[in-house]
């Protein structure tokens, strides 16, 4: 019996709940949504409990949530300085969002909504808002002057304003792309190997035999996603870090 692999379908998108077509603009409640929301509702409930009753010397779960404070506050103060703390709740979001919903779309059958650029580019976007948005508030045209290097030549300087304006809106690109090609890349890799097991051990005890490869590629890949899941939580409040220091301090 032939065995259909598709390491597309983890990342298929449905309606759970049909909101209808208001003004022509179709609308529903997705299965990408539903896993977003209950991303953030075990954030909430794991750091309300954790914290909840706050001791001297803590337990388990508050010791996870004070490192997990400490780990996304350190990030901050060395890449952003102590000003940069004021920004600290927007990072500490984002990194506890994005390392959450990597861990969950470790877990068997469930949704990695990471693994879409739409969600990552939007993450990517309240970044980049937040930058511009702030730095036009706090310095007003002055802002402007993150896009002109200084001791540049007057005759260069119309290039590299061009340079820096592309750079700088290349920004939320990568940003999106990045954590996006990793999370998408890593769990087709694993269902790909996945599904060599199944196809070879179909084949009887050699088959059995055969399948031990791929199956320790499996196990391998595995460790090596609950890494890269981490890692790209971390690269993301990092890069978001430096992207809102220029915020606070445009000039070169």
């Amino acid at each position: 019996m032939a065995v259909e692999i598709d390491p597309i379908h983890q990342f298929q998108i449905f309606n759970i709940v049909d909101l209808g077509a208001p003004g022509g603009v179709h609308l529903g409640f997705t299965n990408s949504a539903a896993f977003m929301f209950g991303i953030v509702a075990v954030i909430f409930f794991f750091l309300t409990y954790a914290t909840r009753g706050r001791t001297l010397v803590p337990g388990r779960l508050q010791s996870l949530a004070e490192l997990s404070y400490e780990f996304v506050a350190s990030t901050v103060r060395t890449t952003a300085g102590n000003e940069g703390m004021k920004f600290f709740p927007l990072v500490f979001s984002l990194f506890m969002f994005v390392l959450v919903a990597n861990f969950v779309g470790m877990i068997p059958y469930s949704f990695t909504v990471t693994s879409h650029i739409v969600v990552t580019a939007a993450l990517a976007l309240v970044v980049i808002g937040t930058v511009i948005i702030y730095g036009f508030v706090r310095h007003g045209t002055h802002f402007l002057h993150l896009f002109v290097p200084s001791g540049v030549p007057a005759f260069l300087l119309p290039f590299m304003v061009v340079i820096e304006l592309i750079s700088f809106l290349s920004r939320p690109i990568s940003l999106s792309l990045r954590l996006f090609a990793n999370m998408l890349a890593g769990h087709i890799a694993m269902k790909v190997f996945a599904g060599f097991i199944v196809m070879m051990t179909a084949g009887g005890f050699a088959g059995f035999l055969g399948a031990v490869l791929p199956l320790a590629m499996v196990v391998a890949l595995t460790a090596l996603e609950f890494l890269v899941a981490f890692l790209q939580a971390y690269v993301f409040a990092v890069l978001t870090c430096i992207y809102l220091n220029d915020a606070l301090h445009p000039g070169h």
